[in-house]
This record gives C-alpha cells, structure tokens and sequence, in this order.
C-alpha cells in the first residue's frame, strides 16, 4: 500500500554482499511500497521514490524466502512517473525547486511530467480538488488529441477541433491560461460566448417521483437537496456532527464562495436521516466520493424513467432540485432578497434569474378568518399567511 515504507532487501541468490534498494533516477533510498504490478509471470513490487517521485519495480517476479524477497539492482525499470498528485498523500512526491526561464520547476520533457507539474502546482495555489481534476483532465484529453502545450496555437487548433459546446471549450482555453501562468508564458486566448438559457424546472411530483424510487442513501440525499435548495456538494460533505436532531436543523458548509446557512428539516427528512445513521456509522452522511453518488442517481434515473414513461426525468440532475427550490420561494414570497439568503448567493445578479423561470397560471387562494388567537395559530401552523384585519377578524390566505 502507499505510503508503506520500503525496507532494505539483499540479494543473496549467489551469496552476495548485502545491497539496499535504491531509485533508479535520483539514488535516494527513502522508498514507499506502491502496490503489486500483475504479469504474466506473478506479482511484481512497485516502489514510489519519495525523493523524486518516481515509480518503478522489477521486470521480474519477485523470488520469496522465508523472511524477505530479493532482487536484482539491474532489473530495475526506471521511466516509470508518478502523475496523481490529487491526494494528500502525495504531497510529498514533487521536488519543487526555483523554476527556470522554461516555468517547469525539475519537470521533465515527457508529457506526464508536465501534467504532474501543474496538478502539484494547482494543489500549492489552494485550487479545490475538483477544479485540479477537471482542468489536468482537460489538458490530458487536449494532449492525447495533438496539442503541444509548449505551443499556444497548438492548443488552440486542438480546442477549435473538438466537438465540444462552448462552455466545454471555455473551460479548456481557462484550464491551458493557468498551465501558461504557471509556467510564465502568454497566448490570446479564443473567444467563446455561450448562449444564455433558463434551466430546466420539473413539476414536484416529478421530483417525488424520483426520490421515492431510488435507494435509500439517494432517496435521503434528494430529499435534502430538495428541501435546502444545497448544491450538491455542499450536501455531500455534511457530517453528522452539522446535524442537530433536537432542534431538527442542519448547517450547510458553502463552497464556491457563497455564505453559510442554517435550514430546517421536515420530520420526513429527519425520519431518514435517522434511519441511515443507524446503518452507517462513518463520520460523514453520504458516499465518500460525489462522483460515486452521481453515477448512481443517474442509473436509477434511467430505470424509472424507462418505468413511469417520463422522459422529462431524464433532465433531472442535482443541480435541478436547487432551481427548483428558488423557483418555488420566489413564487412563493416574491421576496428576491429572502430567495438570496436561502441559496447563500454573494451577489444579487445571481438571484435574478430566478424571478424568470417560470410562468404561472392565476393564483388561486383559500381564504379562512380568525377571531381568536387560537384560530390564528392553527392556521399560522397550517401553512396560511394573513393578509388583513377585517370586523375585528384577521383573514389569511393559502394557496390551493
């Protein structure tokens, strides 16, 4: 496993002297175990340096005694680079140094080298895991199709030829404008514009529909989604300690800039939070990766849109639930200022859209009076809103 330290081994075949494993590339013996390698011919030790970062192992399979296994210092394959540096273990796999003229601190000229260079250099500037993912997938992806990152207009020819939407080719020219940062060079990026579109705002029941048909992780994490209008990460990284079961609320951490904010849960949805918590004891609520739940939620949405004869479901993505819920406040209150608290948005323009989404048949209204001050609270609990005093009585309203 990573993060192992290697031990010495001997090679005492032909009773030779005792030799200690070392980096074929820069000599160090400092050494973490990095798995077994499969071949044809058994199981073979890779070893990651921890001076460099390079990975190796025998061309050989390793030959067993009864203490420890042997090998041959000249079997060593040594062009083997390590190029994940998006785990916090590998922290300690670059040598960073005072960059030259090229930009590139120690890289070599293979190509995986340069993408190491800038996942590490990306992981220094404070970029968030995902970000670092997407942007060294995007240059990845542009390298395998013919780009020369050491040339703009390559990369340029390589963006203009993918059968990508813009918003894909924007985030690819974004990805290669920090890569030239980083390494000191400059280009004039391509001009994209993408077309502004209202998203798509499905009915509640369609929304029901999908949580009552998933899993019960999903299921939860859905109805959570629905209710606080979260982002989905942000709803993926609560722990149970952002729980409060007395009170019945939950603190939502923001990502993306946006400010932190305290909902309150339905009983519905603390009822299966704590019907999960009895099944899982880890520390945080959902899966360990979003990308896993993701997947997930997008098989089930395939088989129940297949079951119920609703394409619109396809549509659906996590993303949704939070227009939808800021669709619906809107509606709702006409209150553009609360809607702004509720999604933790910074910025007002980002708000605005909401009070575009959707169109609206005429109200219709269920008026009930009050004249005591018990009549008022039952109707205050069963969701009506007061409107005014008339007679001495309050009227309030609830819409059908």
């Amino acid at each position: 496993m990573r993060g192992t330290p290697a031990t010495p081994s001997k090679t005492n075949q032909t009773n030779s002297p005792n030799r200690t494993l070392n980096c074929p590339e820069c000599g160090s013996p400092k050494l973490f175990k990095d798995g077994l390698r499969r071949t044809n011919h058994g199981d073979v030790q890779r070893y990651l340096c921890r001076n460099c970062g390079y990975r190796f192992s025998p061309s050989r399979p390793l030959q067993k005694t009864s203490d420890c296994h042997f090998y041959s210092s000249n079997s060593l394959i040594p062009k083997r680079q390590v190029c994940d540096l998006l785990t916090e273990e590998s922290k300690n796999l670059a040598l960073v140094e005072n960059p030259p003229k090229s930009g590139l601190a120690g890289a070599t000229k293979d190509a995986n080298s340069i993408i190491f260079q800038y996942a590490w250099w990306l992981k220094k500037e404070g970029y968030a895991e995902t970000t670092i993912t997407t942007r060294t997938k995007l240059l990845r992806i542009l390298q395998k199709r013919g780009a020369d990152l050491n040339n703009p207009e390559s990369v340029k020819e390589a963006i203009a030829r993918q059968e990508w939407c813009n918003k894909r080719r924007i985030n690819a020219a974004d990805a290669y404008t920090v890569f030239l940062r980083m390494t000191g060079g400059k280009w004039d990026p391509p001009r994209y514009q993408i077309a502004s579109k209202l998203p798509f705002i499905p009915t509640e029941a369609e929304l029901d529909a999908l949580i009552a048909g998933t899993g019960t992780k999903t299921s939860t994490f859905l109805q959570l989604l629905k209710e606080t209008g979260a982002r989905s990460g942000e709803a993926h990284m609560l722990k149970w300690t952002d729980l409060d079961f007395e009170t019945g609320t939950v603190r939502i951490t923001p990502e993306k800039g946006s400010n932190p904010r305290v909902f309150k849960l339905s009983n519905k949805l603390l009822t299966m939070l704590q019907a999960l918590r009895k099944r899982d004891n880890a520390n945080r609520i959902f899966c360990k990766h979003l990308r896993t739940q993701r997947r997930l939620f997008q098989k089930q949405r395939i088989n129940l849109a297949r079951k119920l004869q609703n394409p619109r479901l396809q549509q659906i993505h996590f993303h949704t639930f939070r227009h939808w819920k800021a669709t619906m406040e809107y509606h709702k209150t006409k209150d553009i200022l609360h809607v702004m608290r509720l999604l933790g948005h910074r910025s007002i323009q980002n708000t605005l859209r909401y009070t575009q989404l959707i169109e609206f048949k005429d109200e219709e209204y269920t008026a009930k009076v009050a004249a005591s001050e018990k009549e008022v609270c039952v109707l205050v609990e069963a969701g009506f809103e007061f409107v005014c005093d008339y007679n001495g009585s309050k009227i309030f309203r609830k819409r059908k």
